[in-house]
């Protein structure tokens, strides 16, 4: 999965702190082991010796040199047995292991060009972390409480908006923890303080948990930066811009909120277009219809949220107001 250059360079810099933090250690322990047992000290020496004569004997021709090259493995293999013995009976176990912090890449991140476990790891971590700040939010689908939706049937949906509600958390929960970049895209429609950024924010949390790279923007701050990318250039506004588009998974929140002009409705349209040629999930959550987003926006946005995203309907009363009264 694709992760910004910020998520990567941030868990790098975790990565070499942690192995300077570890090399540092190692060397503090080694220093307290040669002040307490200097015998150790001295058979660190001499193992360095028998390597030296190891590599003598490997280019030495015949008899003398098979025989020179045992003769330094049995020592070395003598002294470390020495070291382990005077390890154990004087230190607790693992103190003086100096084995790096990864035994895979040895620390660097990398197995030759293929990022290691650890500094994924790391990534992962650092796009959660990115994810909750920008939406605010820690909340998981467990805290989704249907009961503040009406259980009643009403005519105009056909069904209680409990259970449209409870239709939506099962198909968004799914969505979350089985995403991959097949999973299509979502168009929250509905009111406000029905749920729709509370479960946006959800999936951003659950779906950068698997590993993927999530970037999650209201629709205000979206079109901003994407106009700073066109009319002011850097390399800091395009670097933004471009991970609108690279990202595994893009969260516009509260389209139709942002300040309408043509610049917002060429690049929504952009956007829209070149992830869904792209095969690229996106989830958007609005205030308006689809007639509505068509005359705010043009017919052809419209068009493509209507038949490229699967509309979940947010019905019920405004919970935020609930909450206010005490409900």
């Amino acid at each position: 999965m694709a992760y910004s250059a910020e998520v990567v360079s941030r868990a790098r810099a975790r990565l070499a702190q942690a192995k300077e933090d570890r090399e540092s250690e190692n060397r503090q322990h080694l220093a307290v082991a040669y002040a307490r047992v200097p015998r150790i000290r001295e058979i660190d020496m001499l193992l360095r010796r028998t390597m030296a004569q190891a590599a003598y004997a490997a280019f030495q021709q015949g008899s003398d040199g098979r025989e020179l090259l045992e003769q330094a493995r049995q020592q070395n293999l003598e002294l470390q047995q020495e070291r382990a013995i005077l390890a154990m009976e004087n230190f607790e176990e693992g103190y003086l292991d100096d084995s790096p912090i990864c035994d895979k890449c040895g620390g660097s991140g990398y197995i030759g060009t293929n990022m290691c476990e650890c500094l994924r790891e790391l990534c992962r971590q650092e796009q959660k972390k990115e994810v909750s700040i920008l939406s605010g939010s820690r909340d998981t689908f467990n805290q989704f409480r249907l009961d503040y939706y009406p259980d009643r049937a009403d005519p105009k949906y056909g069904a209680s908006p409990r259970t449209i509600m409870e239709r939506n958390l099962k198909v968004c929960r799914t969505y979350a923890l089985t995403f991959t970049k097949d999973a299509g895209n979502l168009l929250f429609v509905g009111g406000t303080g029905l749920g729709k950024t509370f479960l946006s924010a959800c999936i951003a949390r659950a779906v950068a948990d698997r590993g993927c790279s999530v970037v999650y923007e209201s629709a205000g701050h979206l079109f901003s930066k994407l106009e700073q990318a066109k009319f002011n250039p850097s390399e800091e506004t395009r670097r933004e811009a471009a991970r609108f588009s690279d990202c595994d998974l893009l969260i516009l929140d509260d389209l139709g909120t942002e300040m309408p002009s043509q610049f917002t409705t060429a690049a929504l349209y952009t956007l829209l277009n070149d992830r869904i040629l792209e095969n690229k999930p996106m989830v958007i959550s609005t205030n308006l219809t689809i007639d509505e987003l068509g005359r705010r926006y043009s017919p052809q946005i419209a068009s493509r949220l209507n038949g490229n995203f699967l509309l979940l309907p947010f019905v019920g009363e405004d919970i935020r107001v609930m909450k206010n009264r005490g409900l």
